[in-house]
């Protein structure tokens, strides 16, 4: 079967222009205001143990995760100094928890991206698998 084509207004694109392919950072959406984005942590195919998971737990887990890598964030993040007198909670490429369910949910290739407020962080952690149970890992 044959992909289907994708046809565009010449005023949208004028297909003189070559795409770039993008890196996977690059594709991430950016966050307006006070908003970050985050990869919520993705559990190995094969535990520890040598218990093989199958896609739909890798999912599962991933969705119901609390820990989170933080990809990218607004603007105005963490930039009240009344309300954060200390300095920002965290920053791109800290490991963060955050509750079970916070935050909107983008799918992506390979799983989903959160975008929460920069107020739902309640910790951050150095290694995710200091604090993960020795059973998943």
């Amino acid at each position: 079967m044959t992909k289907p084509k994708l046809i565009v207004p010449k005023h949208v694109w004028d297909g003189a222009q070559t795409e770039k392919t993008k890196n996977e950072l690059e594709k991430v959406p950016n966050p307006v205001g006070w908003r970050i984005v985050l990869f919520p942590l993705k559990l190995e195919k094969k535990t520890k143990g040598g218990i093989h998971l199958t896609d739909d737990t890798i999912q599962e887990s991933q969705i119901t995760t609390n820990i989170c890598k933080v990809l990218k964030t607004g603007s105005l993040c963490y930039t009240d100094k009344e309300r954060y007198p200390d300095g920002p909670w965290c920053k791109k490429g800290d490991w963060v928890i955050i509750t079970r369910y916070a935050g909107s949910r983008v799918k992506i290739d390979g799983g989903e991206l959160r975008i929460i407020n920069e107020d739902e962080i309640l910790a951050v952690v150095d290694d995710p698998r200091d604090i993960l149970p020795a059973n998943i890992l």
